[in-house]
């Protein structure tokens, strides 16, 4: 066992491949090596380690460094040309949805099935992939990029459709979409529903 502790990756192959169905934390420690009051001691409750989990996967590593800090996104938020933010973003998008998308869809699943603790997981990514979304969307509305007519909550809420999971798990994971016209949609789709320029649906 590494001297920090069990590291959230290794718990989660066995969160994926059970669906997270019933899985318990005597689950979770045999599989991470380690005792179950130690695991409840560096991660807490399983729904915080699930959270850890995926906050990991997300990020791509273990450093405490909030997204939005991070060189992907301080180079979206410097690049001059709004098509050219989006191309940003959906590069973003399909790296963590590669990461954690397979995680993220047992998970919600699993939430779907009935499982509270997830239940509490999945309104709480909502809720972050929404202020993700708002921020983007009021990044874009202070560079004078929107289409005429579209307010912020409008665009936000369509970020927001395009980030989540289940776009992801019906185009990838059950149509079969490689995630290289997965991000060609992601970039170009949300282009025409944002930007001047671009033929929104219903126009």
């Amino acid at each position: 066992m590494n001297a920090a502790g069990p590291r959230p990756r290794a718990a989660g192959g066995s969160l994926t491949a059970s669906s997270l169905a019933g899985l318990a934390m005597a689950d979770l420690a045999e599989e991470a090596g380690v005792s179950v009051p130690l695991l409840y001691k560096v991660f807490g409750t399983k729904p915080q380690l699930v959270k850890r989990v995926y906050d990991v996967l997300l990020a791509g590593d273990l450093d405490p460094v909030p997204i939005a800090q991070r060189p992907a996104i301080q180079a979206l938020a410097a690049d001059p040309d709004p098509r050219g933010k989006l191309t940003r973003y959906a590069a973003i998008g399909r790296a963590m949805a590669e990461r954690a998308g397979p995680l993220v869809s047992a998970l919600l699943a699993a939430a779907r099935a009935g499982e509270r603790d997830l239940q509490a997981f999945a309104a709480t990514i909502d809720r972050e992939r929404l202020a993700g979304a708002t921020a983007l969307a009021t990044h874009l509305a202070e560079a004078g990029a929107l289409a005429p007519g579209l307010t912020v909550e409008r665009a936000r809420d369509l970020i927001w459709l395009h980030t989540a999971p289940d776009t992801y798990r019906l185009l990838v994971l059950e149509r079969g979409w490689s995630l290289d016209d997965y991000e060609r949609w992601f970039a170009t789709s949300l282009a025409a529903a944002l930007l001047q320029g671009g033929t929104r649906a219903g126009d």
